[in-house]
């Protein structure tokens, strides 16, 4: 029997000797389990995705040294082999590197494999710094077993529908008894089950059993979810590693085969996946918790006002960070109700989180007359509206600065995807949390929060209160904006469309279509449409958000400012 250590681990982009150390001491705890093998991650060395740093040489002699490392680890660990990923130098034409995947045995490279398909849609960008692998297929006999290899994007090709080269056709004709995939796939609403259901097609059709080892934790945007797994033709989908955490699990492979041997459990699949609402909780909160550690930030500041986006991030944060690294601004205006302190108040009680108020009366009035003087004019209207929110950014920018707390944007999908947002003011701070969930979503998961915690966290009255910027009398999101649920059906469709989950593109679809059928319907799908490209701007000056679904603002949605559409 093939005894494979399966280590998903928590890479950090450029720290070398971290990841070198965190390789090496997984090396060590598998060959003392006795493992025959030992799977990391896509790029492990160097953690995913490094981008322009790959075109620095100190940062490539670093990445050298580290596998030197590895290499000298591998020396004293005799029969294990270890199959890393890592660049490597290309001495052809082409870009001069390659993403490789090193198999290493008692201190050598006993095999190499080159990514053959570089994807540069959404999020991905491989091509831009690495040259595409010669076609075939790379098998290494591991005791009796043949093994052949793939890295994550070469899996995803096996109908042939994206790219010209299937590497599974080689694997297919080379017939090792196992495949070894390597992969740093992020994770995104219904990934984890387009993953299995791509792979057990693939496994069937190509007769072959896959080992899927993916990556875990937070890099900027980007969130990697782990839920490393096992599939065979004659099992389907036989075990699964944890999700959103690092893992470290030893199985047996023998005749076509997963098992459990010796002690060691086979850890089955999770069928039901997980709810939309925890997905996202659990998205969000490793993102948080991986940006902070690795940009130094051990607390963050939230802008409270009293609305539920605000509420919503305050309760995300503590959850990534405990309450005591959470602070909270109220900042109250001439406009703001008697709840927005009064609900920010009892939201942070039920938090466990210090609130501090600073109001800006005051400070807007003298703007506003020094405004005045200096134009001739007065400041009223939008501008009035937008100067309260920048005057609010510049506290809580203040506040960052003299504290150290890293400060987190509450603006959602649906606000951000119209504009319904102020430059320099709420767009101010150093990531989103909520930028890729639509405003229901964000209630939705609000009541998730309080229904998992058994309690309210977040107060009844900041749940059923109308929406509100509160930067005019009486001001209401529906005085711009149709109301939420019609919004955001909308939005779907247009930003996203089929990269939606099947089910809900569905539904989408069918709703913006009943829509477009009407005069009045077809008006309002062509505003929104136009409010969309019209703020193109302001997305591109937010800071990152993390991502939840398929095609978030940011790197994966590339469409030009200036432009007719």
């Amino acid at each position: 029997m093939l005894k494979i250590a399966i280590a998903q681990l928590n890479p950090t982009v450029g720290d070398i000797d971290g990841n070198s150390g965190a390789i090496i001491a997984a090396m060590q705890r598998a060959a003392g389990q006795g493992a025959d093998l030992a799977v990391f991650t896509e790029l492990a060395l160097c953690g995913y995705y490094p981008g322009d740093l790959l075109e620095e040489p100190a940062f490539l002699a670093r990445m050298a040294a580290g596998l030197e490392r590895v290499l000298d680890a591998s020396r004293v660990l005799p029969g294990l082999v270890s199959v890393v990923g890592a660049v490597r130098a290309n001495d052809g034409p082409g870009k001069p590197l390659f993403n490789a995947l090193l198999a290493i045995r008692d201190g050598v490279i006993v095999a190499e494999y080159y990514k053959q398909l570089l994807p540069t849609y959404g999020v991905f960008d491989d091509r831009r710094h690495f040259e595409p692998g010669p076609e075939g297929a790379c098998v290494l006999q591991v005791g009796v077993h043949r093994i052949g290899f793939l890295i994550c994007e070469d899996g995803w090709n096996h109908e042939g529908r994206d790219y010209k080269v299937n590497p599974f056709t080689a694997l297919r004709e080379a017939r090792p008894e196992l495949v070894v995939s390597i992969n740093a796939s992020p994770s995104d609403i219904g990934k984890r089950e387009l993953r299995h259901a791509l792979f057990r097609t693939a496994s069937v059709h190509n007769e072959l059993p896959i080992l899927y080892v993916n990556q875990v934790g937070g890099q900027d945007q980007l969130v990697y979810d782990g839920a490393s797994f096992a599939v065979s033709p004659s099992q389907g989908i036989v075990f699964e590693a944890q999700r959103f955490c690092e893992d470290f699990q030893v199985i047996g492979f023998a005749q076509g085969r997963f098992s459990a041997f010796d002690g060691f459990a086979l850890a089955a699949p999770n069928a039901g996946g997980l709810p939309v609402a925890e997905f996202a909780r659990r998205q969000i909160v490793l993102g948080l918790q991986d940006y902070a550690r690795r940009c130094g930030f051990a607390k963050v500041v939230v802008g409270s006002s009293g609305g539920i986006d605000s509420a919503l991030t305050l309760a995300l944060a503590v959850d990534a960070l405990g309450p005591e690294n959470v602070i909270a601004v109220t900042m109250p205006s001439a406009f703001s109700s008697d709840g927005s302190v009064s609900d920010s108040v009892a939201l942070c009680a039920n938090l466990g989180i210090t609130l501090y108020t600073h109001p800006i009366l005051e400070l807007v009035e003298q703007y506003g007359a020094g405004f005045d003087r200096a134009f001739d004019q007065p400041l009223q209207g939008l501008p009035l509206e937008n100067l309260q929110a920048r005057v609010r950014g510049t506290i809580l920018m203040a506040y960052s600065n003299a504290s150290g707390a890293l400060l987190l944007t509450t603006g959602n999908k649906s606000e951000i995807s119209v504009g319904y947002c102020t430059l320099y003011g709420d767009t101010n701070g150093g990531l989103g949390l909520i930028g890729d969930l639509y405003k229901t979503e964000v209630y939705a998961l609000s009541r998730h929060v309080n229904q998992r915690a058994g309690r309210e966290l977040i107060p009844a009255a900041v749940l059923s209160k109308p929406p509100s910027a509160e930067l005019a009398p009486g001001q209401q999101d529906t005085d711009s904006l149709p109301e939420y649920e019609v919004l955001d059906e909308i939005l779907k469709w247009h930003i996203e469309g089929r990269r939606l989950p099947l089910a809900e593109a569905a539904l989408a679809e069918q709703f913006v279509a009943g829509l477009v059928a009407g005069a009045s319907g077809a008006a309002l799908v062509r505003r929104i449409h136009g409010m969309v490209a019209r703020n193109e701007y302001k997305r591109r000056q937010a800071p990152p958000i993390i991502r939840v679904r398929a095609r978030a603002f940011g790197s994966g949605r590339q469409l030009p400012i200036a432009a007719y559409y």
